[in-house]
């Protein structure tokens, strides 16, 4: 029986990759993007005052080198938006595999941009809810209580 294990494995051949170009990539995965894009998302003051929110549709064309060239909105919300996500995507470098036998190919990537109020923390504004409290230590005499290493007592400011 081992004999039969050692054939199987044996038989399988190793999978070669079908795609003649293969894409541009952004390095990390969908999740490292996502947060080179909320780390360099400034919501606009002009959506904010308004309290806009929405998705804004993007079409980039990369080059080979990985470098954004052009930028075009097929849908936007406006207010600033729009040109705050065409800013933030000319930053964006993605990954393009060096195999691609000395052809020059350009990529077209779709990307959407979420503008939603709850999830940019605005640094401008200060938080309404502040709890501020002071800790200090009382030493407690042997007569009330026990060796137990002192008590906190807290001062709430609300």
């Amino acid at each position: 029986m081992p004999f039969a294990i050692a054939t199987f494995a044996y038989m399988q051949k190793k999978r070669k990759d079908n795609q003649f170009i293969k894409k541009a990539f952004y390095e990390g995965g969908n999740k490292a993007f996502r947060e080179f894009i909320y780390s360099n998302l400034k919501y606009p003051k002009e959506a904010l005052a308004q309290k806009i929110e929405g998705i804004v549709h993007l079409r980039i064309d990369i080059d080979h080198k990985g470098k954004v060239t052009d930028v075009k909105v097929t849908k936007g919300i406006g207010y600033g938006c729009d040109e705050e996500a065409i800013r933030i995507m000319k930053m964006a470098e993605y990954a393009v595999t060096k195999g691609m036998r000395k052809m020059r190919v350009a990529f077209q990537k779709n990307i959407r941009i979420d503008f939603k109020l709850s999830m940019i923390r605005v640094k401008d504004e200060p938080a309404k809810n502040q709890i501020q409290y002071q800790v200090t230590k009382k030493k407690v005499t042997k007569s009330a209580k026990p060796k137990s290493g002192g008590s906190i007592s807290y001062t709430i400011e609300y």
